[in-house]
C-alpha cells in the first residue's frame, strides 16, 4: 500500500503534471492566452449579429434581395453583369493574406528576419486591398444602379423590360423644363427636409412608363419558380397609379432600392464592423512590421508577437468567410 502511494506521488509530482502552473500554463504565454480569450469573446459577438441577420431574413424571406443582382459590379467594367465576381476576388485576396501571415509566423520560428519582413508586408498589402475593395462595394451599394419606386406599404417596385432585364430610372423618366437636382450645401434648403431626393420625379417616371409598352413592374415577391414576380402591363399600370408614392435610388439606413431597408441596415453594420476589425489588424500589423525591421524580436530571441497578431488576422479572415456566406451565397 505504501509503495503504491509513493509511486503515485512520484507520477503526479510537479515534473509530471500537464498543467505546470507558473506564468505559462499548458505551454502558452500569458499574451497568447489573452488573445485566445479576446477571439472567443469576439466570435460570440459576430455570432449574435449573424444570428440576428438570419432571423430577420427568415421573417422577410418573400421579399429579401437577390445577392447576384445587388453585388454584380466589377471595377472598370461598367454595364457588365458580373454577379459576385468582385466579392469572390476580395475573399480570395483576404484568404491569401492569411497564407502570407502563416508564412511570416513560420519564418519567425526559424528566426529569419528577412522572410518575416517580406511576408508581413504582403499581408498588409492584402489587407489594404481588401479594405479598399470593401469601400468600393459600399459606394456602389449606396449609390445604386437602377433605382426603384416605393409604395404606401413600404414595398419596392422595380422596372424590367419584356425579357425580364432590369431597366434604370434614367432610361424611363421624362424630364420637363429644368431638371430637379439633389440637395447639396450650395443648392439651397428646398430639399433639406426630404429623406432621399432623386433627380427624377414620380410624375416623370409615370409618363415615361406610359410611353413605353415594353416596360413592366417587378415586385419583390417570389413566384412559384422562385423568381421575382413580374406584373402584367395592366397590373403594372394599376400599381404605378395607386400605390407608388416616391423614388428610391441606392441604399441607406432608411431606404433600399433592392428590398427591405433591414437588409441595408445589417449590411452596413456587419460588414462595417468586420471592416473595422480588418482596419485594426492592418494597424497592428504595420506596428509589428516596423518592429521586425528594427530587429526588436531578433534581440528578444522570439517572434511570438508575430504569432499573436497572426491569430487575430486568421480570426478576421475566418469571420469574413461566414459574413461572405450569409450575405452573398445563401
Amino acid at each position: 500500500m505504501t509503495s503504491s502511494m509513493d509511486a503515485t506521488v512520484v507520477r503526479t509530482g510537479t515534473e509530471g503534471k500537464t498543467w505546470g502552473g507558473g506564468n505559462q500554463p499548458l505551454g502558452a504565454s500569458y499574451g497568447k492566452l489573452m488573445m485566445w480569450f479576446f477571439i472567443l469573446s469576439d466570435a460570440l459577438t459576430f455570432t449574435g449579429f449573424l444570428s440576428a441577420y438570419g432571423f430577420s431574413r427568415f421573417k422577410f424571406m418573400d421579399s429579401w434581395p437577390i445577392a447576384d443582382e445587388v453585388f454584380n459590379h466589377f471595377p472598370f467594367l461598367h454595364g457588365v453583369d458580373a454577379p459576385m465576381y468582385y466579392v469572390a476576388l476580395m475573399t480570395f485576396i483576404l484568404i491569401f493574406s492569411s497564407v502570407t501571415m502563416v508564412l511570416a509566423v513560420d519564418a519567425g520560428h526559424q528566426m529569419k528576419q528577412g522572410k518575416v519582413t517580406t511576408y508581413m508586408f504582403l499581408t498588409i498589402i492584402g489587407g489594404l486591398i481588401f479594405l479598399g475593395s470593401q469601400a468600393w462595394e459600399w459606394s456602389n451599394f449606396i449609390s445604386g444602379e437602377y433605382g426603384a419606386l416605393k409604395t404606401k406599404g413600404g414595398n419596392i417596385l422595380q422596372f424590367v423590360d419584356g425579357e425580364g432585364h432590369r431597366v434604370a430610372l434614367k432610361d424611363i423618366a421624362i424630364t420637363e423644363g429644368t431638371e430637379r437636382t439633389t440637395h447639396t450645401e450650395n443648392t439651397g434648403i428646398w430639399f433639406e427636409s426630404g429623406s432621399t431626393v432623386s433627380e427624377y420625379t414620380l410624375e416623370g417616371i409615370k409618363q415615361g412608363f406610359a410611353a413605353n409598352d415594353d416596360l413592366f413592374i417587378r415586385t419583390l415577391d417570389f413566384d412559384e419558380v422562385g423568381a421575382k414576380k413580374i406584373l402584367s402591363r395592366e397590373e403594372s399600370q394599376k400599381w404605378l397609379d395607386n400605390n407608388a408614392i416616391g423614388v428610391v435610388e441606392g441604399a441607406n439606413l432608411t431606404e433600399n432600392e433592392y428590398g427591405p431597408p433591414l437588409f441595408a441596415d445589417f449590411f452596413f453594420f456587419i460588414t462595417g464592423f468586420h471592416g473595422f476589425h480588418v482596419f485594426s489588424g492592418i494597424l497592428i500589423n504595420i506596428i509589428i512590421f516596423f518592429n521586425v525591421i528594427l530587429g526588436t524580436y531578433e534581440r528578444r530571441g522570439s517572434y511570438e508577437m508575430v504569432e499573436k497578431v497572426g491569430l487575430y488576422w486568421h480570426f478576421v479572415d475566418l469571420v469574413w468567410v461566414f459574413v461572405f456566406t450569409f450575405f452573398y451565397l445563401v
